[in-house]
């Protein structure tokens, strides 16, 4: 398993702790076998939406995947200090090129109701830009390069400094714009 990607390890360990089958687990998320066992081997940590799905087909919060030793203490994340790196590739039940380098900002902090991030976006070939919906909301503040979200039918252009705040159950997708780009992103799912 790839060492950043520790996300496949938890969803095992949480799967295996339940006595719950591959196929069980595929059946509760609405996700495939194939994508299942492509995480679980650390090949694969698709986009939010599947790993969503997963977290509440195992009765655990997203964020379960991301800790390490939870604390109830503020979690304090100096600048250029987070660790907590996550590879995103995309929304396919095969291993592509990644997407996103999620950096968590508060992976530690228990019981949170939202997850922050720094995400460093790479660009996608027209083709690959799928939409997909969750639960929840995002807020999304641009640091570096340019993004667009497709939101809905609707597509939003952002550059540095511009934010936007939305309903993660409408459709969406977001991807650099020609060169590598870097956003916060705090999203909150309901348990």
């Amino acid at each position: 398993m790839p060492e950043l990607n520790t996300v496949g390890r938890k969803i095992r360990q949480i799967r295996k702790n339940e006595d719950m089958s591959v196929e069980k687990l595929a059946q509760l998320s609405d996700t495939s076998i194939e994508m299942i066992e492509n995480i679980e081997s650390g090949a694969l940590v698709p986009s939010l939406t599947p790993l969503l799905q997963i977290a509440r087909a195992l009765g655990v919060r997203l964020g379960t995947f991301l800790d390490d030793n939870p604390q109830d203490a503020p979690v304090l994340v100096k600048s250029g200090e987070s660790d907590k790196v996550i590879r995103f590739s995309g929304n396919s039940d095969m291993n592509e090129n990644v997407t996103l380098d999620f950096h968590s900002l508060a992976a530690n902090k228990a019981d949170r109701n939202m997850e922050t991030f720094i995400i460093d976006v790479y660009p996608q070939k027209e083709e690959a830009l799928k939409t997909s919906s969750h639960e929840g909301e995002e807020f999304i503040y641009v640091l570096k390069g340019d993004i667009e979200i497709i939101y809905g039918k609707e597509k939003y252009a952002l550059s540095v400094g511009d934010s936007i705040y939305y309903d993660s159950v409408i459709s969406h997708h977001l991807h650099a714009v020609n060169d590598d780009a870097q956003i916060l992103a705090v999203v909150y799912t309901p348990f």
